[in-house]
């Protein structure tokens, strides 16, 4: 069984800035850092295209867990997707939408999941708020790191 959900951001950023930094290494990085995340493999900095794969180590729940993702689909500046293709996740795929809305950039994060030890009720309890956090944090601090329209 696999979980999705979704997050949306709004912000009075430039939509192409705000698609570019969110395939950046580094701004991953600078957004992460209560999990010590770094990239150790594939693309480690600088901006992620189509094709392309970045390993992650990071620590969540005081373990250690390392993930390979690929970007399987590019679209600028509207789409992106990025899946694991190994790691802890028995699927992990993060749709990356983004969108004008007046005079504001929407960004939506539409992630799914389906976790190979934990059950649904689990993923939804524990792993959904979770990461729900850490891609808000995420969000958040790519909009700061941008000039406002």
């Amino acid at each position: 069984m696999t979980t999705t959900f979704e997050i949306e951001t709004r912000a009075h950023v430039a939509l192409v800035k705000l698609f570019d930094a969110s395939l950046d290494i580094d701004a991953h990085i600078s957004s992460m850092p209560g999990t010590r995340e770094r990239a150790v493999a594939g693309v480690t900095s600088g901006r992620i295209g189509l094709g392309e794969s970045v390993t992650w180590r990071a620590w969540h729940f005081g373990i250690p867990f390392t993930l390979t993702s690929r970007v399987t689909s590019l679209d600028r500046p509207g789409r992106f997707v990025d899946e694991q293709v190994s790691g802890p996740f028995r699927e992990f795929r993060h749709e990356h939408l983004f969108r004008r809305d007046g005079g504001a950039t929407v960004m939506l994060d539409r992630v799914t999941i389906a976790s190979p030890i934990l059950g649904t009720l689990a993923e939804r309890l524990i792993l959904v708020p979770y990461l729900r956090r850490l891609l808000t944090r995420r969000a958040r601090h790519l909009v700061a790191s941008l000039p406002r329209d």
